[in-house]
C-alpha cells in the first residue's frame, strides 16, 4: 500500500523484532528480522483458531495463513538486502514460489493494516505449544466422568469370565474325578478277579502236586533210598541191612536186618559182621535178635542217613521198590505191587505179600511205597513159585526193639 511491499519470511525467520533486538539502526531504515536459533514457526492453527476470514489468508507469508500468526505492523520499504544466503544486494526479497525482482503484493487488509495476531510479549510467538502434552499442541482430553464410569463396568465382565472359566475347569475336573474312580472301580474288581484265579491255579497246583507225589516213580525211589541200604557179610553168608531212625544216643547208626542173615555168626557166639557198599566196608555190632519173628538190629560207629517207616499199614495193590544185594549183586532194585496183608497164622507175626521178584541175598533189604516210606523187610520167597515174595512188617520191627 502507497509504495510498500509485504513481504513473505521465508522458512525458519521469526517476525519483525525492534532495531534493538537486531543491532541494524539508521535513518530510513526499518528493522530486518534476523533468524532466531532453536525457534521454529508452530504448524498451522486451523483447527484450533480457525481459518482467517479476510482475503488473501491463503497466500504465503501473510498474517493469518499458514504462518499462524502476523506482525505487529506491516514491514516497510527498504534498500535491498540480501535476507538469506545467495540473493543479491539491490534486490527485493523473494519469498518461495515468486520470481526474483517481482515484489510479492501483501494482502488486502481493511484500512491498509494487517490484523493483529495474538498477544505473544513483546510482539514475539511462544516457543512452546500453546498445549502442553497434547501432539503438535492440541490439547488432550482428561479422563471424564464417562471414564470412571467403564472402570468398574470392565472389572465386573473381567470377573464374570474369570467365573466362567473357574465354572469350566470345576466342572472338567468334577469329570475327570468321576472318570478316576470308575477306572479304580474297574481295577479293583479285575484284581479281585485275578486273585480268584490264582487261588483256584493254587488249589489246582496243589493237587497236581499231591497227584506227583502220590504218582509212583521208582527212579525217585531208588535214588533217595540206594545210600542208606548196604550188604551184610556174615561167616560165610550174605545179604541186605538198611539204615532206620534216627541215630542211637552213643552215636553212629542202627540198622535191621534178618535173623537168618547173621544167624551163623550169633549161633557160634560172634557178634561182628561187615557192611559193604561199593569198596568201602564198615563193621557193625549184632545188638539184638528175634528169632522167631527173624529180625535182627545192628549198630555201627559209622554215621549214615536213616529211612522212615511207614506211619500206615500197606494195602492191596499199592506200588513197592525191594532193594537189595541178591546173590551179592549189590544196589538191586526191583518193582511190584503188595498182593495181600497175610495176618499172623502160626504165631510168628503177620507178613506182606508181594510179587516183585526177589532172590537169596535180597533178605533183610526194605520194601519201600512210593513216599519213600520203609513197610517192610524183605524175608522169603516161595519155592517152586512165581511172584510169591513175603515180608516183615516194619511196625513189628519198630515195636520189637523200640525203635522208629
Amino acid at each position: 500500500m502507497g509504495g510498500q511491499h509485504g513481504l513473505s519470511s521465508p522458512a525458519g525467520f521469526g517476525a519483525a523484532a525492534p532495531a534493538s533486538e537486531t543491532g541494524l539502526t539508521g535513518p530510513g531504515q526499518s528493522s530486518v528480522p534476523g533468524p532466531r536459533a532453536g525457534w521454529s514457526a508452530p504448524p498451522p492453527n486451523s483447527g484450533q483458531w480457525g481459518a482467517p476470514t479476510g482475503p488473501g489468508s491463503a497466500a504465503a507469508g501473510v498474517p493469518g495463513g499458514s504462518g499462524g500468526w502476523s506482525p505487529t505492523e506491516p514491514a516497510p520499504e527498504q534498500p535491498s538486502r540480501a535476507p538469506w544466503p545467495g540473493a543479491s544486494p539491490g534486490q527485493p526479497s523473494a519469498g518461495p514460489g515468486h520470481p526474483v525482482g517481482q515484489p510479492i503484493s501483501g494482502p488486502a487488509y481493511p484500512g491498509g493494516q494487517p490484523a493483529s495476531g495474538p498477544a505473544y510479549p513483546g510482539g514475539q510467538p511462544a516457543s512452546a505449544p500453546a498445549y502442553p502434552g497434547g501432539p503438535g499442541g492440541w490439547p488432550v482430553p482428561a479422563a471424564g466422568p464417562d471414564r470412571r464410569r467403564r472402570l468398574p463396568v470392565v472389572a465386573l465382565a473381567l470377573a464374570v469370565v474369570l467365573a466362567v472359566v473357574a465354572g469350566v475347569q470345576a466342572y472338567q475336573l468334577h469329570r475327570l474325578d468321576d472318570r478316576l474312580a470308575a477306572s479304580d472301580r474297574r481295577l479293583a474288581e479285575a484284581q479281585r478277579a485275578d486273585g480268584t484265579r490264582l487261588d483256584s491255579l493254587d488249589k489246582r497246583t496243589e493237587g497236581l502236586e499231591k497227584q506227583v507225589g502220590a504218582a509212583f516213580n521208582p527212579e525217585a525211589v531208588a535214588s533217595a533210598v540206594l545210600p542208606s541200604v548196604f550188604r551184610v557179610r556174615a561167616g560165610q553168608f550174605t545179604g541186605t541191612a538198611f539204615a532206620i531212625g534216627k541215630p542211637p544216643a552213643g552215636g553212629g547208626t542202627t540198622l535191621l536186618t534178618n535173623f537168618h542173615v547173621v544167624e551163623s555168626v550169633f549161633d557160634g557166639g560172634g557178634r561182628k559182621v561187615f557192611l559193604e557198599r561199593t569198596d568201602q566196608r564198615f563193621e557193625a555190632t549184632i545188638v539184638k535178635v528175634d528169632k522167631a519173628k527173624d529180625i535182627a538190629q545192628l549198630r555201627t560207629t559209622a554215621k549214615f542217613t536213616g529211612l522212615v517207616a511207614a506211619g500206615t499199614p500197606v494195602k492191596s495193590g499199592q506200588q513197592i521198590v525191594v532193594v537189595g544185594a541178591p546173590l551179592g549183586l549189590q544196589d538191586s532194585v526191583t518193582t511190584g505191587v503188595v498182593s495181600a496183608f497175610r495176618k499172623d497164622e502160626d504165631g510168628s507175626g503177620p507178613v506182606i505179600q508181594f510179587d516183585a521178584p526177589i532172590n537169596p541175598g535180597n533178605s533183610g533189604g526194605p520194601v519201600i511205597n512210593g513216599s519213600k516210606e520203609v513197610v517192610g523187610i524183605a524175608t522169603a520167597k516161595a519155592r517152586d513159585a512165581e511172584g510169591i515174595g513175603l515180608a516183615v512188617p516194619i511196625r513189628t520191627a519198630c515195636d520189637t526193639f523200640k525203635l522208629c
